[in-house]
């Protein structure tokens, strides 16, 4: 030991506790109302707990991890930190509804370079949000100070989400048939998909943010926090013969209904049934993006799907409405053909 050496501190080497503590202490009453009667026991625990006995007679777990990509960038630039934590949960929570789980409990990571308490503080708070929205436990998470790893005033986010389903009604495209229909949910906007090209567009413009589309500026359209669509697709499933379900995310719409659909079967997307969103118009026509890329890079207005027979169509139509959704049929399914699985047009 060098005894000349000045002392040195956790916090010296760039790491705050106290700052983490603070942060702590402010989510914690944000985070008490995302709980469940099933939540066992508070925050600060080693492990969280779930209690899952007599709520189902064969649970299936269906289990879901993401990101928010590069979408955190463009939250970042703009300095709006209060709702990508709702992106974070609804790209969860929605990939483990398709297979008809309910989410049950959320767990988030946070990480960054220097901790900044109000704005980690605003994080937690959006994720909080898209939990008491999706009506799951946010039950615990890490938030990471480490210096040297992020330049400074960026952060990083990863969600993971636990649901559940009776082992019976469990969906997973096998009950898709030849003639069933696809109904598509309105999206919010790009969702959390897309970013590095819509940022690549966005910088070529020179970042016009006040931009008005349609009444609403460029920066609303962008950062218009991804839907959650947990409560009013869990209540149809318990009226309507829903044979399949998909998330519209990365790959678009060309890429991710088909994935619940069995080989053998293709589909028909008719891109008439809706208007392109005026978001989706001005990355169209700004980037010079070729159609068959919109369709699939970005949900294009639709952030999710159900896939129906055709004789449960207007009652399905008729809830979606008085859960205040907008929807279209956009499509249906058909023999596969030669010309590949998926046309669309």
């Amino acid at each position: 030991m060098n005894p000349n050496a000045t002392p040195l501190t956790y916090r010296d080497a760039g790491v705050d506790i106290d700052a983490g503590n603070t942060v702590v202490e402010r989510i914690k009453p944000l985070v008490k109302r995302t709980f469940r009667p099933e939540v066992m026991g508070g925050l600060g625990g080693f492990g969280a707990l779930f209690d899952l006995s007599g709520r189902y007679r064969e649970p299936v777990l269906v289990s879901g991890t993401d990101g928010v990509g590069t979408k955190l960038k463009l939250a970042q630039i703009l300095g709006r930190h209060d709702s990508i934590g709702i992106d974070l949960v609804a790209m969860c929570v929605n990939d483990v509804l398709v297979q008809g789980a309910e989410p049950l409990f959320f767990l988030d990571y946070f990480a960054t370079g220097k901790l900044d308490v109000d704005t980690t503080v605003a994080v937690v708070g959006g994720i909080a949000r898209g939990c008491e929205l999706a009506g799951c436990a946010l039950i615990g998470g890490e938030t990471a100070e480490m210096p040297d790893m992020y330049p400074p005033g960026e952060y990083d986010l990863a969600g993971f989400t636990v649901g559940a389903v009776e082992k019976s009604e469990l969906l997973d495209g096998s009950r898709v048939r030849e003639g069933d229909l696809i109904v598509g949910l309105a999206s919010s906007g790009p969702h959390s998909n897309g970013y590095s090209l819509i940022r690549r567009i966005v910088d070529r413009a020179e970042r016009p943010f006040d931009l008005d589309l349609g009444g609403v500026s460029l920066a609303d359209a962008l950062m218009a926090p991804t839907t959650l669509y947990v409560k009013p697709v869990l209540a149809l499933l318990r009226t309507h013969p829903i044979h399949a379900m998909a998330h519209i995310t990365g790959g678009g719409l060309t890429e991710n209904i088909i994935r619940v659909v069995p080989e053998g079967l293709g589909l028909e997307i008719d891109t008439s049934a809706w208007t392109l969103p005026a978001v989706f118009d001005w990355l169209q026509r700004e980037g010079a993006v070729p159609m068959p890329e919109m369709w699939r890079t970005f949900n294009c207005g639709i952030g999710f799907t159900l896939i129906v027979p055709p004789e449960a169509e207007a009652a399905l139509s008729a809830d979606l409405a008085r859960h205040g959704i907008a929807h279209w049929t956009i499509g249906r399914v058909t023999r596969a053909g030669s010309g590949g699985r998926v046309r669309i047009g």
